[in-house]
């Protein structure tokens, strides 16, 4: 790990009306490191993990980003046209359902090849062979690269999705309940696929989800949420092992019991 961290969060709170979303948040992540926000339904992990991807403004606090030129920048402050930028270059977003972060409409092959174009690739060639070596490494078929996604099972969706949002090697990925409504033996399959590329490409990841199984085997570190305030973190295999807070035990003990 560097010295300084990827991204800098200060006291961020949203409120929806007089509703606290999240309130109060600080933390920082490493280049390389995952972290996984936990919590139940309505806890306020999504509203963060929202904030934090500029896909929603927070009604206070900061998140600074370390850009490729090493400045630090605060994210509210870039102009649109800046957070965009970063969304389809030094970002990825892994929706829970594949069809929000996918063109439905276009084959699998230019879904990934958008992706190489928006960083200025413009070699059709090329975008073809790496669109089709993206979908060897999330295991797809090359043969299927001119089929549209809707003739695409979920499991194979949410690889092509992936596929699409690492083509252009982010330092940076949020990941919203990646393996939600997934049959259990598919989320495994996915969990391993999502583990070995995290660790292959040294990404930094931002992992919503309500399932510890998911927590312990993707991330580092982590945050329990509750009510939109963080009430315990650290790291991962701590958090889950020696709990601290009642809730985080209830969280823990809860599951031990299915």
């Amino acid at each position: 790990m560097t010295t300084l961290p990827l991204l800098k969060t200060r006291n961020l709170t949203k409120f929806y009306g007089n509703r606290i979303g999240c309130k109060d948040i600080s933390f920082d992540l490493w280049p390389g490191e995952v972290l996984a926000i936990v919590g139940e339904s309505g806890s306020g992990k999504t509203t963060l993990l929202n904030c934090l991807a500029t896909r929603l403004t927070p009604t206070t606090g900061s998140v600074e980003y370390q850009m490729r030129d090493g400045q630090y920048r605060d994210l509210y402050r870039l102009t649109e046209a800046e957070q965009r930028l970063l969304m389809r270059t030094d970002w990825g977003f892994v929706h829970q359902n594949p069809a929000d972060g996918l063109r439905m409409a276009v084959s699998a092959g230019a879904n990934v090849g958008e992706r190489l174009m928006a960083v200025g690739e413009r070699h059709y060639g090329r975008i073809r062979n790496t669109a089709a070596d993206w979908l060897q490494r999330v295991e797809i078929a090359v043969d299927r690269i001119d089929d549209l996604p809707r003739a695409f099972s979920g499991g194979m969706r949410q690889r092509l999705q992936i596929a699409r949002n690492l083509v252009t090697g982010p330092r940076l990925v949020f990941m919203d309940e990646p393996t939600g409504g997934l049959d259990v033996s598919v989320q495994a399959r996915l969990l391993d696929l999502l583990r070995g590329l995290v660790a292959d490409l040294g990404l930094a990841a931002i992992v919503v989800t309500h399932d510890l199984a998911v927590a312990r085997l993707l991330s580092h570190r982590m945050m329990v949420m509750k009510d939109g305030r963080v009430i315990e973190q650290g790291l991962t295999d701590r958090v889950l092992d020696d709990p601290r807070q009642p809730y985080t035990q209830l969280l823990v003990s809860s599951i031990l019991q299915v």
